[in-house]
């Protein structure tokens, strides 16, 4: 895939398992590379016209939600950071979340500590990296990674547990506020914590005034 070759070369390491499709892996493994002393990418530049990246979903502009670099590498939750990416169970799902009408993007490289997020003449990318949590993002287009060595249901809360940033009825990363949420279109009334990170799941969050319509996600245009 002439992206992740891309990406391999600009970082000049061995190539890892990549991300791709989960019913196409063996095609779409390839390009992530360790780099033993970078720094997470905090808060990149506010984009001001939204791109398509590498994975073929939007980017998302806006001030992030929060840092990438507050992941860690000890286990979270029974989720540990591999050196490597599993491929055993491989799906996708995606958020948005939406601050007083403004999104607010999740930044590449959440679950990937040590990462940092760069410039390709495909995207925005997380390169390098100590490990892989299980739940992570490769790029600022809101789409989560789910790659497990088992094949089991993780949640949202899960993600942000391993993320270390705080997730209630009342608070997302950095914001703060009554959360509306949906999943695929409808009303989420459990808890938000509970929103299960099933194959091709779209998830918004509303906080504030004015409410954005629900946005879904055209899985069909993208490779995963």
């Amino acid at each position: 895939m002439a992206t992740r070759l891309l990406i391999a070369a600009l970082a000049g390491a061995v190539l890892l398992a990549g991300c791709g499709s989960s019913s196409s892996s063996s095609t779409q493994s390839s390009t992530q590379t360790t780099q033993s002393s970078t720094t997470a990418s905090t808060t990149p530049p506010t984009c001001t016209k939204s791109e398509m990246g590498f994975e073929g979903v939007p980017i998302e502009c806006g001030v992030e939600l929060a840092p990438a670099s507050t992941t860690g590498t000890a286990p979270v939750d029974g989720i540990h950071c591999a050196p490597v990416e599993q491929l055993v169970y491989h799906i996708h799902a995606h958020l948005a979340v939406y601050d007083n009408g403004a999104l607010r993007p999740l930044p590449g490289g959440i679950g990937i500590p040590g990462s940092q997020v760069e410039q390709t003449t495909e995207g925005p990318v997380a390169l390098g990296g100590n490990c892989y949590y299980w739940l992570h993002t490769h790029a600022p287009d809101g789409v989560i990674h789910i790659e497990s060595p088992t094949q089991r249901i993780y949640t949202l809360g899960q993600f942000f547990d391993e993320w270390h940033q705080p997730l209630s009825a009342s608070q997302v990363g950095n914001v703060k506020g009554k959360i509306t949420a949906f999943v695929n279109g409808k009303v989420w009334t459990k808890s938000i914590r509970d929103i299960p990170l099933i194959p091709h799941a779209v998830i918004q969050f509303n906080i504030g005034q004015p409410a954005v319509p629900f946005q879904t996600v055209d899985w069909s245009r993208t490779e995963l």
